[in-house]
């Protein structure tokens, strides 16, 4: 989106009333579990917003949909970590990055033109990549630390997903992500890890340096922080545009894709590898592998992470318990096959997987 500077004001604002909201609501939800041991829920909170427009009148010139929007992230926040344990929501800060407000209805697209209209804000330029057919749901417009901004709208095409295509032995490829390589196919091929982040480390360090140096408030500052966001914008960009294109790619080429399940939480913690694993992003790689397995009919499967794919032969079965992270390869005690460490591994994956399928010899 390309607002002009009375728009952008006016995004900072609808940015800066659904903070407020946010951490209203969150604020009165902690207090009422303490006092009453009840949380207070969204449609309660959104009653109280007519009250608090009159204490703080500033609020009228905000969409309502909008605040109400803050409630609806509070209560999904607290539904995630009730469901899934992902840590309690925090208040946010102004300070923070990535800022949005989301606009549930009223809003208005204009392809021929390439503008969109947002209620209390009007028509703001925007550059429309695609069209699309179907209910608009909510549209949420964001900023990035760069001073861009996005509006990214849900859209229900009414359809459902074709039915999942049937797969055999010859149509599934088994996945091993790691390091060294992104990723190594049971095919034998090799996709190299591009590191985007190690190769742009010199860079970056010698941005952030300048960056410590420069006066607080200064113009100079701001100019260095816009270069840093800058940096690592391009380095999330690269990565993004490498996972799309590996993963189009696999879910293209095969009815099935089998992935072993990683437990990368507990191996940030390992500040050896914790940069290298970061970079290499797998569970954005894997979701991305998912959701288009799902828009084409393919299927992805999933074997356990405690399951010992990279130490167990995957012709006679032998299990080399005694094979380190530093053994690349290594010959079977029993058949005398020599192994690649992760092409073995991707063999195994696919084969523990069709396992289960109850697929394998087919």
């Amino acid at each position: 989106m390309y607002p002009t500077p009375e728009q952008q004001e006016q995004f900072f604002q609808h940015f800066g009333a659904c903070r407020f909201i946010y951490n209203w609501g969150l604020e009165n939800k902690i207090r009422s579990y303490e006092q009453d041991g009840r949380s207070v829920s969204r449609f309660t909170l959104n009653k109280m917003i007519t009250d608090l427009k009159a204490e703080h009148g500033w609020l009228n010139d905000i969409n309502s949909q909008s605040l109400q929007g803050a409630t609806l992230n509070l209560e999904n926040a607290f539904t995630k970590f009730f469901r899934e344990k992902k840590g309690f929501p925090h208040f946010k800060s102004k300070k923070y990055s990535f800022q949005s407000f989301s606009v549930p209805q009223f809003y208005k697209v204009d392809f021929d033109n390439n503008k969109v209209k947002l209620p209390k804000i009007g028509w703001v330029h925007t550059k429309l990549h695609r069209k699309y057919n179907g209910v608009e749901k909510t549209a949420k417009v964001s900023s990035t630390p760069t001073g861009k901004f996005y509006i990214s709208i849900l859209v229900d095409d009414e359809q459902e997903f074709p039915v999942k295509s049937a797969f055999d032995e010859k149509a599934t490829v088994g996945v091993d992500v790691g390091i060294k390589d992104f990723a190594v196919l049971s095919n034998g091929e090799k996709i190299e890890n591009p590191k985007y982040l190690k190769n742009s480390m010199k860079r970056l360090a010698v941005l952030q340096r300048r960056l410590s140096k420069k006066q607080k408030g200064s113009k100079n500052k701001a100019k260095t922080r816009l270069a840093v966001s800058k940096l690592y914008e391009k380095i999330s960009n690269q990565r993004t545009d490498f996972q799309h294109k590996l993963s189009s790619k696999l879910i293209g080429e095969n009815q099935a894709v089998a992935l072993e399940t990683l437990n990368v939480s507990g191996m940030l913690k390992n500040h050896c590898f914790a940069q290298s694993i970061a970079d290499a992003s797998w569970s954005s790689f894997v979701t991305k592998l998912e959701y288009k397995a799902e828009w084409y009919g393919k299927t992805v499967l999933r074997i356990g992470q405690f399951e010992p794919s990279t130490k167990i032969c995957n012709v006679c079965g032998y299990h080399n318990g005694r094979l380190t992270l530093a053994d690349r390869e290594w010959q079977c005690p029993d058949c005398k096959i020599n192994h690649d460490r992760d092409i073995n591994a991707a063999i195994n994956i696919k084969k523990f997987a069709l396992d289960k399928q109850n697929l394998i010899g087919i």
